[in-house]
């Protein structure tokens, strides 16, 4: 067990409502955090939801826990409050480097001392966000897979100047939300899960952007090929189609077209994936 009893998530989007959300299934006092009452609107429709995900499909979640697991979420658009007393802080905002960096800077002012620092980025290294923090020891990522209730892994990746008995504070908090903790030697931008996904999915964006086939095509072709459950294009839709433009963005000329791509034909027109009903493809309203 570890002396972290409070968390504090920033960022009530796909991934981090559900972070949020498992933390305080698994028995946390949790902190959600977004900019705005607006968006923490959204949030607590997206916590709602998931509470009855977890009915359906977590056992024993239907025999009250789902619902308990709410009562222990606080919702909070004032980020020195949201932080105030947090053991550990998991950062889920958007894949943007200077946001993180800025938001890194805010934390090191108003965090108390005791906080760690953990990172959910999908792509950037944590050492690209060190400097920011203002307590570099404490500082490392924690990344999460999607459908955190069903793919329960959660990667551990420190940088040189990570203390390691925070490193194994986290690992073992891991562990204790549920989640298989991955211990990652090294950084590696992607850690384990990312160098394996994003290339699979930056090559369907690359058959789209060439005009080979349709997305529903490409992903066809994958289900029945390999017997995967998925094709690429809907899992862009799952990851959402801000943060495969936030990701391609950065990339060459073909992932730079992608993401072009779907900003024009998707985000521009409120496209954003399964979390707005439409994305590649449209989703019923539940």
């Amino acid at each position: 067990m570890t002396d972290i009893r409070t968390v504090t998530v920033l960022g009530t989007g796909v991934l981090g409502s559900q972070i949020a959300y498992q933390t305080a299934f698994s028995g946390f006092a949790v902190t959600a955090y977004d900019i705005n009452d607006e968006v923490l609107e959204g949030a607590a429709k997206r916590f709602a939801g998931l509470a009855e995900t977890y009915k359906a499909e977590v056992t024993g979640a239907a025999d009250g826990a789902a619902d308990a697991a709410l009562e222990r979420l606080t919702l909070s658009s004032d980020l020195a409050a949201a932080v105030a007393d947090a053991d550990l802080v998991i950062e889920a905002i958007p894949e943007n480097l200077e946001i993180k960096r800025d938001t890194y800077a805010k934390l090191a002012e108003l965090a108390p001392a005791k906080t760690i620092f953990a990172t959910n980025s999908s792509t950037l290294l944590p050492s690209d966000m060190v400097g920011f923090t203002g307590r570099p020891e404490k500082f490392l990522a924690l990344h999460f897979a999607n459908r955190v209730w069903a793919h329960n892994t959660a990667e551990v990746m420190g940088t040189p100047e990570t203390d390691p008995a925070v490193f194994a504070a986290v690992s073992t908090f891991a562990g204790e939300i549920g989640m298989v903790p991955i211990e990652i030697k090294k950084e590696k931008a992607g850690y384990l899960l990312n160098s394996l996904l994003v290339p699979f999915l930056s090559a369907a964006g690359e058959l789209l952007v060439d005009g080979i086939a349709e997305p529903d095509a490409i992903d066809k072709t994958w289900r029945i090929g390999t017997g995967s459950p998925m094709g690429p294009f809907q899992i862009y839709d799952i990851v959402g189609l801000t943060t495969a433009y936030n990701v391609s963005v950065n990339g060459g000329p073909k992932q730079q077209a992608f993401a072009q791509l779907i900003k024009e034909n998707y985000i521009d027109k409120g496209k954003l994936g399964v979390a707005t009903g439409e994305g590649f493809y449209s989703y019923p309203a539940k």
